[in-house]
């Protein structure tokens, strides 16, 4: 549901019809990663703040400064906000624009996974490390060797390999990586770069981790989303082409790589038989929900799966001050998954 479309909206009676309420209202969260470590579930979500900034599409208004960790011991149970994880100030390398992370845990340490623009204005992706699961979080002195855009997300293979997948449209700047080194032309544009509609669109990347998980084992790579013919996905196919939030997971031996497309409001899903690809686009997971953006996770609990996802309900519709929610969802005998709508008819 756009921001365009929110002004008539009664909110009482939307938040009566909506299919979960947030998780946690003393603060704004989005971009919700769930993990499940040591039989808990803990969350990794963006710290929404209104810091004042003019609404553009480049996400100038998404300002966020550091990371909270939320846990729950079932899905059932109260949500415990673990106070600030990190803070943009205890990022060397990092100036601003705390967005989307993502968590993981080897060998009992804990790594955060995010974005942040570097102070040259480009998006990098950092490594933080911690011995709980609920921080504080160490930065790395530099972000990784050779990382771009948005979005990280960070999925561990039976065999134990890590693979990172990222990247994002428009503020995300993966458009202006199309050569291999980042274009700073039109500064202001956030559609600058862009291929046309008839043109495949923009992909999104995955590189397996170092054993160390600080770095990248292999130059970024394309992962190729395709359509029923086996052709990839056109620009102009806004309904299903990628535009951020990848997240990958694992059901009966496939692989499921989901992802929001932006400006029509959609959580899609792919489907393959690698890591690396390629996916072959499958359905959709979340209409839209109030608010510009969608991001999500899904993560399973004790044999049943969930969606994490965000909406701006609590706070009227106002696009950067989103709610993290949770909702299950159901895979269909052929491995589908059924479509949830967020708020009841």
């Amino acid at each position: 549901m756009p921001e365009e479309s929110i002004e008539n909206i009664n909110f009482d009676a939307l938040n009566a019809k909506a299919i979960s309420q947030p998780l946690v209202d003393h603060m704004y969260t989005a971009d919700p990663s769930a993990h499940v470590f040591n039989g808990k579930i803990y969350i990794y979500p963006s710290h929404d703040i209104d810091a004042g900034e003019a609404f553009d599409d480049l996400g100038s208004h998404f300002a966020m400064e550091d990371y909270h960790v939320i846990s729950m011991d079932s899905i059932t149970s109260e949500a415990i906000d673990h106070g600030v994880a990190l803070h943009v100030n205890d990022v060397p390398w990092a100036k601003e624009q705390m967005w989307a992370p993502d968590a993981n845990e080897k060998d009992g340490s804990y790594y955060l996974f995010f974005p942040a623009k570097a102070h040259d204005g480009i998006f990098r992706i950092g490594v933080a490390i911690s011995n709980s699961p609920t921080g504080p979080f160490t930065a790395q002195p530099e972000a990784i060797k050779d990382s771009f855009s948005i979005d990280p997300a960070v999925f561990k293979d039976d065999d134990g390999s890590y693979y990172m997948y990222f990247g994002g449209l428009w503020g995300g700047q993966l458009q202006r990586w199309r050569t291999g080194q980042f274009n700073a032309e039109q500064p202001d544009s956030p559609t600058a770069f862009l291929p046309e509609d008839h043109e495949p669109a923009l992909l999104p990347y995955v590189a397996k981790m170092t054993d160390d998980l600080l770095e990248f084992s292999e130059k970024p790579k394309e992962i190729e989303l395709l359509d029923e013919n086996g052709n990839l996905l056109l620009a102009g196919d806004n309904d299903r082409r990628f535009f951020e939030a990848a997240w990958l997971h694992k059901y009966n031996g496939k692989y499921y790589f989901s992802y929001s497309t932006g400006d029509t409001h959609f959580i899609c899903y792919a489907m393959g038989d690698t890591p690396y690809g390629p996916f072959t686009y499958a359905g959709r997971i979340l209409n839209p929900v109030v608010g510009w953006t969608s991001h999500h996770s899904i993560c399973e609990v004790e044999n049943k799966w969930y969606l994490f996802y965000h909406d701006a309900s609590l706070s009227k519709g106002v696009t950067h001050l989103r709610s993290v929610k949770v909702a299950e969802i159901t895979y269909r005998e052929d491995g589908s998954i059924e479509t949830l709508d967020p708020y009841r008819d």
